[in-house]
């Protein structure tokens, strides 16, 4: 029971708006939603028996069997050691526990709370070095990720406090100063003073946090490319649905990140790893990323592609997926067309 009230209570009733971003079932993170929703829902069934309504617009099975599945789901979830807390941890918790029931009411009861259906579900390989390999400069450990800050399905804004000992000897003179002539003017209430300072700051590459305990740490800006896979830009098919899933697996996260070096925009060049799992290692087997070959030949990069493929998930289930590097340099003549074209209708 106290399982589900942590659940229902922590997760129901955040604290302001700005705690859990973007904002879905009960004020709860959209990342979560369908676990937080599970969770009330196997919290109500434990006090009344009664599964939630709309539920069988989804299943096959009556309602009797929905209730034997909910009363097996809230003893696996109690004795779960420890509780899942992700949408792909409650989708496991369940097609374990259901695995002697109907693939289609399986499938159904995930589809109606939002949670990855079992052909999505990945088995990693790749945890978290223990030390750091060959060729990486550098590593840091970041804020909390947020969902704003996820450019496209391989590339990210992170930030890392300049109390981090690699940080804090080389932040400039200037942007320190910057920072206290910045919380003078917020604890006088000039906030356009205020406001003017911290663009300055964030024009230097840095920015300050602030923190609900009224706390505010500077901290350094990262721009970051995921090193080894090129998933679909924006524009193109499946580019949305890339950078949705990037942010599902790194948002509210802090991040650990190993650098290799910078790109011609400036840009970190790095494996990142989330709760110790290898995000590129994710990106790939869900089908939402090329292995970029070109720039990377670690084969292993290759297999989880062709895992994908073989699988057909993700862009994979188009036959004849458009490469990302293709597709750029095609937009790129275009965009060359478009600007000569402009030029002679000018008379340049």
């Amino acid at each position: 029971m106290f399982v589900l009230r942590f659940f229902c209570g922590k997760w129901c009733n955040p604290t302001t708006d700005e705690d859990l971003e973007p904002q879905g079932y009960h004020g709860v993170s959209a990342v979560n939603v369908g676990v937080t929703a599970l969770a009330h829902d196997l919290f109500h069934f434990e006090i009344t028996s009664q599964v939630p309504e709309g539920l069988s617009k989804n299943v096959v099975s009556s309602k009797k069997a929905q209730a034997n599945w909910y009363r097996k789901l809230l003893e696996a979830w109690k004795a779960a050691k420890p509780p899942p807390k992700t949408p792909e941890e409650v989708a496991r918790l369940v097609i374990e526990t259901l695995k002697r029931h109907q693939k289609a009411d399986v499938e159904g009861l995930l589809a109606f709370y939002g949670l990855p259906l079992p052909h999505t579900l990945v088995q990693l390989t790749a945890g978290a070095p223990t030390s750091l390999p060959a060729g990486v400069g550098y590593e840091f450990q970041t804020f909390p990720v947020d969902s704003s800050a996820i450019a496209d399905g391989d590339g990210m804004t992170v930030y890392v406090s300049t109390t981090d000992p690699r940080e804090s000897y080389c932040v400039p003179r200037e942007v320190q100063v910057a920072a206290v002539q910045r919380s003078q003017a917020r604890a006088e209430k000039n906030y356009t003073k205020a406001d003017a300072i911290h663009e300055k700051i964030f024009e230097s590459g840095y920015r300050v946090l602030d923190f609900q305990n009224n706390e505010e740490i500077l901290a350094r800006v990262y721009r970051i490319r995921l090193r080894g896979i090129d998933a679909p830009e924006n524009a193109m098919p499946y580019g949305k649905e890339a950078k949705e899933e990037l942010t599902k697996i790194v948002q509210g996260k802090c991040l650990r990140v190993l650098v290799y070096g910078e790109d011609q925009y400036g840009r970190c060049v790095a494996d990142i790893y989330c709760d110790g799992k290898f995000v590129q290692e994710l990106m790939l087997k869900k089908g939402f990323a090329w292995h970029y070959a070109t720039y990377d030949q670690r084969p292993e990069l290759a297999r989880w592609e062709n895992e994908a493929r073989a699988a057909r998930v993700g862009l994979w289930a188009s036959l004849n997926p458009e490469k990302p590097w293709e597709w750029r340099r095609k937009n790129k003549k275009r965009g060359q067309k478009r600007i000569r074209r402009k030029d002679k209708s000018e008379g340049i």
